[in-house]
C-alpha cells in the first residue's frame, strides 16, 4: 500500500516561507481551506488576509512583486482566474510580476459543484502570456511545489492537491521535466494531477492483457518540451491516450493535439476528460466513474484506440489499486 501524507502543503510552505522571508502568504478568506491556518497563527509577519475580494487580491499582488516581494495567493483555483481575470491579466501577467498563485481544488477534488470546480483552468492558462502551469500529482510534488513554482521568473499557476494526498513519486518536481513511468512501445499513455494515479492502477491489468504501455506523468503543463513529447509519440506503433482532471478542450489533449498536428504525425489520438459538460456535486471517486476520469475509463480508451476487446473489469482493476479506497474516506468539504 502507497504511503499517504496528510496536508504536505501545510509543513512545506511553513518550511520554505521561513527559509525565504521575502515570501509572503496571501489569503482569500479561505485560510483554513488551504492549509495556511497555521502559518498565519505562527507567523503572522508574513501573513495578509485580503477577505472575500480576490479581484482586490490579485492587484494587491502584482504591487507587492513590483516591490520585491514574492506573493503565494492562496485560494480555490477557480477564483483565480474567473472573477479577477482583467486584474490577473493586467496586474500580474502583462507586467510579468513574480507572483504564485496556489490554486486548490483542481477539477472534480471539491464535492462543491460548479461554482468551486475549475475545470477549465488549464484551458485559460495556457492562453495567457508569460504564464507558467504547474501541477501537483502526489504528496512529493504537493511538498516540492513551492520551490518549484518560485523558481520562475514570473507568474505561475499550480493546481494544489490537498488533504490526504498518496505519495506515488521518490524525487520533487523538476520544471519542464516529465516523468517517464513506463517505457513500453504499444501505446502512449499521458496524464497529470489525480488521473496518474488511475493510469498507475489500469497499467499492470492493460500489461497483463499484453499491452505494452508507455506512460508519461506531466507536472509542468506551459512551458512545455514539445520535442521530448514527440519523441515519445513516434515510440510507440500505436497511438496515444490523455487522461486528465479537465475540459477536453485546452487541457493536455489538447496540447498533444497540437503536437501531433503541427508536426504532421498520422497516430491516433483518444482524449478523456470531461466533456463539454460542467460537474456536478459527489465524492472524487464517484464523480471520476461517473465522468469517464478513472481507470476503467482509460481501459474502455485503450479499446477504442486499438479497436481491441481486452476482457478487463472493474474487479481486475480494485486489486490493482494504489491509494486506499476513496469511498471509504470521507469526502473533501469545501
Amino acid at each position: 500500500m502507497v504511503e499517504m501524507v496528510a496536508r504536505p502543503y501545510e509543513g512545506a510552505f511553513e518550511k520554505y516561507a521561513l527559509a525565504n522571508p521575502d515570501v509572503l502568504c496571501l489569503s482569500a478568506d479561505l485560510t483554513s481551506s488551504c492549509e495556511i491556518d497555521k502559518f498565519r497563527d505562527k507567523h503572522p509577519e508574513q501573513f495578509l488576509s485580503l477577505g472575500m475580494a480576490e479581484q482586490n487580491m490579485l492587484s494587491f499582488a502584482g504591487g507587492l512583486g513590483l516591490a520585491g516581494y514574492r506573493p503565494f495567493i492562496h485560494t480555490f483555483g477557480v477564483f483565480l482566474y474567473r472573477r479577477p481575470y482583467d486584474q490577473l491579466m493586467a496586474s500580474i501577467a502583462y507586467p510579468r510580476r513574480k507572483v504564485r498563485l496556489m490554486g486548490f481544488l483542481p477539477g472534480i477534488t471539491t464535492p462543491g459543484g460548479m461554482t468551486h470546480q475549475a475545470i477549465e483552468d488549464i484551458s485559460v492558462m495556457r492562453s495567457i502570456p508569460n504564464m507558467t502551469i504547474l501541477e501537483t500529482g502526489d504528496a512529493t510534488e504537493v511538498e516540492s511545489i513551492c520551490e518549484a513554482a518560485d523558481s520562475i521568473d514570473g507568474p505561475v499557476y499550480c493546481r494544489v492537491l490537498r488533504g490526504n494526498v498518496p505519495r506515488l513519486f521518490d524525487t520533487p518536481i523538476e520544471v519542464g521535466k516529465m516523468r517517464e513511468l513506463s517505457m513500453g512501445d504499444d501505446i502512449l499513455i499521458v496524464t497529470s494531477g489525480i488521473t496518474t494515479e488511475e493510469a498507475l492502477r489500469a497499467r499492470s491489468a492493460l500489461e497483463s492483457a499484453g499491452v505494452s504501455v508507455r506512460h508519461l506523468h506531466l507536472n509542468t503543463i506551459k512551458p512545455f518540451d514539445d520535442q521530448a513529447m514527440l519523441d515519445h509519440i513516434h515510440s510507440v506503433k500505436g497511438g496515444v491516450i490523455t487522461l486528465e482532471n479537465h475540459v477536453t478542450e485546452g487541457g493536455i489533449g489538447s496540447l498533444i493535439a497540437e503536437i501531433i498536428a503541427d508536426n504532421g504525425v498520422g497516430k491516433k489520438l483518444v482524449r478523456l476528460g470531461l466533456k463539454d459538460t460542467y460537474a456536478h456535486g459527489g465524492s472524487r471517486p464517484y464523480l471520476m466513474n461517473y465522468y469517464g476520469l478513472d481507470a476503467i475509463a482509460l481501459v474502455k480508451g485503450v479499446e477504442k484506440l486499438t479497436g481491441e476487446q481486452l476482457g478487463i473489469s472493474e474487479q481486475d482493476l480494485a486489486t490493482t489499486r494504489v491509494e486506499a479506497v476513496h469511498s471509504t474516506v470521507k469526502a473533501e468539504g469545501l
